[in-house]
């Protein structure tokens, strides 16, 4: 069935940010303090499918108190970036995998799905109002955040029959402003991130409200991040909001598997870009006792975390109540840093996109 096409009504922002302002903001931005002037809202009911899609003013979401998302959490998101161009123009990363994981996640929430064209147009909708909160210097970007929930006002456990789909972008700066510094990891073993039949494989807020006190733990214990386990406690998981990757001495990548884990699309190009090397990729179920094992004998030579926010970051330990890893000196300076300097350099366009991956926005 053919999708039909959105007429788009753009509405301007008249306290949209000077130049001046904006080249402070872009200067410092952090990650996702400060946001662009404006937003897409496209709508969604029952009877009338998707219709009256529009850019408009960044600015408050309007809520009756019984919205079904408030009470019954039918919500979901995604997250990708707009890269600035050494020419000026302004791509994107592998939209069309975001797009597909937004209607997997729609599918699992009982949610619609956003069609491909839709999700595609509004990212090029919003750049062509705001491609100038883009930053320009190096391995800095445009965050962009769609998210869609149930806003029917209603008190009754059931699909809401009116939802909104919303795109926000917020610049980003450096995700490491002193450079790539291996780290960290708790290892929690009080706590699951998600279970068999549950919503693991989705990306909806539930799954990362139901890691923040995990990771307020691995903060006290001097740890960046957390990493679970499966509901038995034997098997590796994710991290908070990444995969984990581990490198093998005779050059395999071996990154868990299961079916409540997030499909990663960092995950999916870096192993891409490993096998372009002539490395061996294994997903599979991997438990921990074989990471101890593997660094004990010197079989597992670097462990590595992957997603969107960071691309790359190396691991030099796993900590834990009971079980600690510490990997080996000189930690996440050999594979994973020279993936994800192939990684960004794709992103950035500083070399040849063989893969298809980047969609222009601005054109």
């Amino acid at each position: 069935m053919a999708t039909p096409d959105l007429l788009w009504q753009v509405t301007r922002n008249d306290a949209a940010k000077t130049p001046e302002e904006r080249a402070e903001i872009l200067a410092d931005p952090g990650f996702g303090r400060f946001f662009t002037d404006h937003m897409v809202d496209i709508c969604w009911s029952e009877k009338g499918g998707w219709h009256r899609p529009r850019v408009q003013p960044y600015g408050p979401i309007s809520l009756d108190p019984a919205a079904a998302v408030l009470h019954y959490a039918q919500e979901i998101f995604e997250g990708l970036k707009a890269y600035r161009h050494a020419d000026g123009s302004i791509h994107t990363f592998r939209p069309h995998a975001n797009a597909a994981r937004l209607r997997r996640s729609a599918k699992r929430l009982a949610l619609p799905e956003l069609p491909e064209e839709y999700f595609l147009d509004s990212i090029k909708q919003l750049v062509a109002v705001d491609g100038d909160w883009v930053p320009t210097a190096p391995e800095t970007s445009l965050y962009l955040r769609p998210f869609m929930f149930a806003k029917e006002a209603f008190l009754g456990v059931r699909p809401a029959a009116k939802v909104n789909y919303y795109l926000i972008a917020s610049p980003a700066g450096a995700y490491f402003t002193g450079g790539v510094t291996p780290v960290s990891i708790w290892l929690s073993t009080d706590y699951a991130r998600a279970g068999k039949g549950g919503t693991g494989a989705a990306k909806t807020g539930g799954n990362y409200a139901s890691s923040l006190v995990a990771q307020a733990e691995a903060y006290e214990h001097g740890c960046a991040q957390v990493l679970f386990l499966d509901g038995d406690g034997v098997y590796l998981e994710e991290l908070g909001g990444m995969n984990v990757v581990l490198v093998t001495r005779d050059g395999r990548l071996i990154t868990p598997d299961s079916d409540s884990i997030l499909e990663g699309i960092t995950l999916d190009s870096i192993l891409q870009l490993g096998r372009d090397r002539g490395l061996r990729t294994e997903q599979r179920k991997v438990t921990l006792q074989e990471w101890i094992d593997g660094v004990a004998s010197g079989e597992i030579v670097e462990a590595f975390a992957c997603g969107t926010a960071a691309v790359v970051t190396p691991i030099a330990e796993l900590k834990g109540e009971d079980e600690s890893i510490i990997m080996p000196a000189p930690a996440g300076e050999r594979v994973a840093m020279s993936l994800r300097q192939e990684l960004t350099d794709i992103q950035y366009g500083r070399i040849p996109d063989r893969h298809g991956w980047l969609t222009r926005l601005d054109s």
